[in-house]
C-alpha cells in the first residue's frame, strides 16, 4: 500500500537530499520540491548571496515560511535545506504529518563533500573542527526523523530502493 503522506528528506548539506529526492519523486511519479531551489528562485539569487547580502536570520525566516507552505501540499517529495529541520515549527510539522528520512553519513565523508565549497556559506567559512561540531549538533536533531538511512556504504540507487521499500509498506 502506498502512503499518502509527503516524503521529506533531511540531513546535512552534501548528504544527497536533492538527488535522492528527485530520483524518488520520479520513481513514484510525485512532484518534487527542493526548498533551497524555491528560495533561490523567489529571490533570484543563490543561497550564498542571500547569506552574504541579507544574513542568515533573514534566510531562516524565509526558509520557514516557504517550507511550511510547501508542506501543505499533498503527496509530494521535499528536500529540506540542511538547517531547516532545526526550526521547531518546521520539525513539528514534519514529525506530525509527514514521512521523514534522515540521510546519514559518516562525518569524514560529509566533511570531504562540503569543506571549502563556496556554494555552502556555513561550510565555506568554517574549519574542519567547526564542521564536525556542527554535524554532531545537527545530528542530535536529525535523529528525530521517522527513518534513518545510513548512506556510507550505499550507492544512490540502493538509498532510493530503501526509501521506496519503506514508503510502499506504509
Amino acid at each position: 500500500m502506498k502512503s499518502k503522506k509527503n516524503i521529506v528528506f533531511l540531513g546535512m548539506m552534501g548528504s544527497g537530499k536533492t538527488s535522492i529526492g528527485r530520483s524518488v519523486s520520479k520513481k513514484l511519479n510525485l512532484d518534487f520540491f527542493d526548498i533551497d531551489e524555491h528560495i533561490e528562485a523567489k529571490l533570484g539569487m543563490k543561497i550564498s548571496k542571500i547569506f552574504e547580502y541579507r544574513g542568515e536570520p533573514y534566510f531562516r525566516k524565509l526558509e520557514e515560511k516557504i517550507s511550511l507552505k510547501v508542506l501543505k501540499l499533498n503527496k509530494i517529495v521535499v528536500s529540506l535545506g540542511g538547517g531547516a529541520f532545526l526550526n521547531k515549527n518546521i520539525r513539528d510539522e514534519i514529525l506530525n504529518k509527514h514521512m521523514s528520512f534522515w540521510l546519514k553519513w559518516d562525518d569524514k565523508i560529509l566533511l570531504k563533500r562540503i569543506k571549502n565549497n563556496p556554494k555552502r556559506p556555513i561550510a565555506f567559512q568554517s574549519t574542519s573542527q567547526e564542521l564536525i561540531d556542527l554535524i554532531k549538533l545537527r545530528s542530535n536533531i536529525y535523529s528525530k526523523a521517522l527513518y534513518k538511512i545510513k548512506c556510507d556504504n550505499l550507492n544512490k540507487l540502493k538509498v532510493v530502493e530503501k526509501v521506496l521499500k519503506i514508503y510502499e509498506n506504509n
